[in-house]
């Protein structure tokens, strides 16, 4: 049975504690939420009264504002908001914005309800989490089951109950209302960036190196289109339908003009010169340059990273490696961009609309890409040094520069920060 998110987490964050010697007052001061909200949320579904759960971790806000994304799912629950809490925390320290962490949503079954009744559930959540949220106070933005849509009624709720506009309030927004151009491929975009770097510092070509992509949606799609502009050959795709793999590159115009024809928009049915149907297994063990795990958490055990054929992982998805799995990654040599830099291009981005919302000017596609890829570079560089320093994966670098970023500001702000580590 595969570990809870949050204890993967947790193991991350030990493992790095380990290293940097961790004074024990902080490091129990960082592992617990400074807030957690539960919510309940009575709506008319149907013609009748449901009231339906929603919660809200948000876990530390040395930095600045809590920051962190709302799902809507049925196995929403406290323990799997807690450990994205608390990733949060660390991605927004690792890429150096001025945000916290945090988490959200609501344990609901989105899909059966009308577009009225998702509005009204929208709206309950946001009422009732003010005034614990706001531009200066906790910044959400969507994530599993939720859109710009969503965000559009939030912000809206929240505008007609302060009485004012509230456009910096969440990030996601569609562009019509306060959001970022480049947002949508922001995450994407991000994971093949860092990989494009990795595997300069590797040595390796970036043109023609070979890629395949588990999870070809709204993180993998951008991913790998990117990295074909670039001259790489996508020799590997999956969705839920399936996956299509072809050893000299999927011709990745005629994949876009399927998925836009189907109706699902899946690569079901997919065919070409050379292509052939793959499981989710085969396409993880795929022999390629770069493997980049954009579906689901809990992919790449010990079992299939003992059988990988990639020389570079680039983490798409939240949790994709088990720390077992790391362990074999670490032994076999194969570099591992975690995902809390690797996909980190969202909530940077999302930081770039915040901005752009509070002073009311606004970027080119352009200028937002441009400026994250120089901070997802940067900061590989930063996690790149890390790792020789300490001697240890990138993973554990990553941690260990996020964790002594909140460290340092909790000193800063804190008297009492300062008597634990005095003792």
């Amino acid at each position: 049975m595969c570990a809870s998110l949050l204890e993967n987490v947790q193991k991350y964050f030990d493992e790095a504690a380990k290293v940097m010697n961790l004074n024990p007052s902080l490091k129990k001061a960082l592992v617990e939420p400074d807030r957690t909200i539960v919510v309940n949320l009575p709506i008319m579904v149907g013609g009748k009264l449901e009231i339906f759960q929603g919660y809200r971790i948000q876990h530390n806000n040395a930095r600045g504002p809590y920051k962190g994304g709302i799902r809507f799912h049925p196995q929403v629950e406290l323990s799997e908001v807690s450990a994205l809490a608390a990733l949060m925390t660390w991605k927004c320290s690792l890429l150096n914005v001025p945000y916290g962490g945090a988490k959200g949503g609501i344990a609901v079954e989105p899909w059966k309800l009308t577009k009225k009744e998702l509005e009204n559930l929208s709206r309950a959540y946001v009422r009732a989490l003010l005034p614990n949220i706001g531009p200066q106070v906790d910044v959400p933005a969507p994530d599993v089951n939720t859109d710009g849509q969503i965000m559009a009624w939030m912000v809206d709720e929240a505008s007609t109950m302060v009485g004012h506009a509230m456009l910096p309030l969440i990030t996601g927004k569609p562009v019509a209302y306060g959001g970022s151009l480049g947002r949508a491929e922001s995450t994407g975009y991000g994971v093949a960036v860092v990989a494009a770097a990795a595997l300069k510092k590797m040595g390796l070509p970036l043109k023609g190196a070979t890629v395949a992509v588990q999870g070809f949606g709204k993180v993998g799609a951008p991913a790998a289109l990117r990295m074909a502009e670039w001259g790489c050959k996508i020799v590997a795709l999956s969705d839920i339908s399936g996956g299509k793999a072809c050893k000299d590159g999927l011709d990745m115009k005629a994949v876009q003009k399927h998925i836009a024809a189907h109706p699902k928009h899946l690569l079901e049915g997919f065919t070409g010169p050379g292509v052939v149907d793959i499981n989710n297994d085969q396409l993880l063990t795929y022999e390629c340059d770069v493997l980049i795990p954009a579906a689901l958490e809990n992919q790449i055990d010990a079992d299939v990273a003992s059988r990988l054929k990639c020389k570079l992982i680039s983490e798409g998805a939240n949790g994709p490696v088990t720390p077992e799995g790391a362990d074999v990654l670490a032994k076999r040599g194969i570099i591992d961009i975690p995902d809390i830099l690797a996909n980190a291009g969202g909530v940077t981005v999302s930081y770039f609309e915040w901005v752009q919302n509070l002073q009311g000017y606004y970027w080119t596609f352009d200028e937002v890409i441009e400026k994250m890829d120089k901070m997802m570079v940067t900061t590989l560089d930063d996690v790149w040094a890390g790792a020789k320093e300490h001697n240890c994966t990138l993973r554990t670098a990553a941690f260990i520069l996020a964790i002594g970023r909140v460290v340092e500001t909790m000193l800063l702000r804190s008297d009492y920060a300062r008597a634990a580590v005095q003792g």
